[in-house]
């Protein structure tokens, strides 16, 4: 049995300010896939017995990045999608192991003004391009801040949210669509009428207080992996960062 878990941690300095050494030793998953790190080379020094580190930075000086712990050497490791365009902003990493390919991906935000939706578009073609890519080979796992919540189910005002970033037409029929290229959402595989369960919660207006949230972080696998999905969660209880972690167990040996 494999565990894993991601989390946005909005800055990784400041949640290391926050407990976060206690929380990831606590969790003890395989994988501890971390987004939005804020992070250059050299400007933290954590780590962890038993744990390797993969680490993608973006130029651009206090934003974006990923990481990956784990607690297994992968085969190979790959950062970006091999597409410039994409690959400044320290956003996507991939572990290769015998049974899958594990990625985990910072999805653009589009912003308030929806000034990058267009190339958040094409960011959403490349990347389904680029793990369908992987998926050739094996099964693919991927989670991170997805920048999207799927349905009304996943938000708590979505009338009035509709045509804002996150919740547009066209990044919700983004995820539709990658849904029926044959990849599944774990947390709706185990809980498909949930109501309430939230990843984000804005710093604005008691929101984490009030759970006036959104589901934005995923795990993602390739439905060719669904009997082997054993849980999915969100841990809310979780604090340190605007998300909390989201988790996923899968009957699997390495």
């Amino acid at each position: 049995m494999l565990s894993f878990v991601s989390w946005n941690v909005n800055g990784l300095r400041a949640v290391v300010g926050k407990d976060f050494k206690e929380i990831f030793t606590s969790l003890d998953a395989d994988f501890f896939c971390l987004q939005e790190t804020k992070l250059q080379a050299g400007q933290i020094d954590l780590c962890f017995e038993g744990y390797e580190a993969y680490w993608n930075y973006a130029e651009k000086k206090g934003y974006s990045g990923t990481c990956i712990f784990t607690k297994h050497t992968p085969q190979s490791v790959f950062y970006g999608m091999g597409i410039e365009e994409h690959d400044r902003e320290g956003r996507v990493i991939t572990l290769e192991y015998a049974p899958f390919y594990l990625v985990t991906v910072y999805t653009p935000n589009a912003k308030e003004d929806l000034s990058r939706l267009t190339y958040r578009q094409r960011w959403e073609d490349d990347f389904l391009a680029y793990i369908n890519g992987l998926r050739a080979k094996k099964p693919v796992i991927f989670c991170g801040d997805l920048n999207v919540a799927h349905e009304e189910i996943d938000l708590k005002n979505p009338k009035a949210n509709r045509g804002h970033a996150g919740f547009t037409d066209e990044e919700r029929e983004k995820f539709t669509a990658l849904l029926s290229a044959g990849y599944t959402d774990t947390f709706r595989f185990f809980h498909p009428d949930q109501t309430g369960a939230y990843s984000w919660w804005s710093y604005r207006f008691n929101a984490r207080k009030n759970n006036a949230g959104w589901r934005i972080d995923y795990f993602i696998t390739d439905a060719a992996l669904n009997g082997r999905l054993k849980d999915a969660g969100i841990l809310s209880d979780v604090y340190g960062s605007d998300h909390c972690p989201v988790t996923l167990t899968l009957d699997a040996d390495l």
